[in-house]
């Protein structure tokens, strides 16, 4: 068993951070994270592009593989939807993620429209991806996503449903992002037997790690929350100086301090 597969435990999720580059990374690793993760939408605002499906499969790769090459610590790919529709896109995605040396990665049931792929398509999807991370020459762990609900193509129902079979195609680990209730969420980590990932965006921002664990998440992972604030203290910031001339959100801390992180973060 991986390290990574080892930090799975449902009732006790550890968190996965979303990190978009090196810096960010060491900063999250000094500062308690054991495992990191990519984000697909943080990943491409550093490209000046917008969240969905600009960013192209050796691209992400290639920039995950980067943040692995500077930290100490397992790395997880945000690979959107495998990059096309067909399984063999979802296979040839995770056998390049494998091949690069990640930990794992995920991979969406629905394109970038939000639009979701068929069950039969999708379970088909599954079964390539996880083909291809068994053929991996380290343990690699695979992440079935069920965006439906949070993009409105289907509901809870649905999701448990894909995630059951999902689950019996050979994923390692089981993602609803964003279902309406801890209620639902609960159901989601009652409805299967392998671990589940939980988001920690929107109004989950106010759900407690322990209000997490008690649902039976095994992983939370932050998605871009965590890029979408450092954007938001750019614009705040960005409007005090440039409406009333005021720069007092520029205090930010010491580049001491960012050093220490950065250098502990190497370790």
């Amino acid at each position: 068993m991986s390290d990574f597969r080892a930090l799975h435990q449902p009732g006790n999720p550890f968190i996965l951070a979303n990190a978009w580059d090196v810096g960010s990374a060491r900063m999250l690793r000094a500062l308690g994270a054991q495992a990191i993760a990519t984000s697909s939408a943080g990943f491409a605002f550093t490209r000046g592009l917008p969240d969905g499906g600009r960013v192209s499969r050796t691209e992400a790769i290639a920039h995950a593989k980067d943040l692995a090459n500077h930290l100490k610590c397992p790395v997880s790919a945000d690979l959107e939807d495998g990059f096309g529709p067909e399984p063999s896109d979802a296979a040839d995605t995770v056998a390049e993620a494998a091949r690069a040396g990640l930990a794992g990665c995920c991979i969406e049931d629905v394109d970038a429209d939000g639009a979701a792929y068929g069950l039969t398509v999708s379970v088909a999807r599954v079964k390539a991806a996880v083909a291809e991370a068994r053929r991996a020459n380290h343990d690699f762990v695979f992440c079935a996503r069920a965006d439906g609900v949070m993009t409105g193509a289907y509901d809870i129902e649905e999701a448990i449903a894909r995630i059951q079979a999902f689950e019996a195609a050979g994923a390692d680990v089981l993602y609803v992002p964003m279902p309406e209730t801890l209620e639902g969420l609960t159901r989601i980590c009652a409805a299967v037997t392998a671990p589940v990932n939980a988001l920690a965006a929107g109004p989950w921002t106010q759900t407690t790690r322990d209000e997490f664990a008690a649902a039976g998440v095994a992983r939370i992972s932050l998605g871009s929350a965590l890029a979408r604030a450092t954007h938001q203290t750019i614009r705040d910031a960005a409007h005090d100086m440039f409406g009333a001339g005021n720069f007092t959100k520029l205090g930010g801390i010491g580049s001491g301090e960012v050093d220490g992180y950065l250098e502990d973060g190497a370790r």
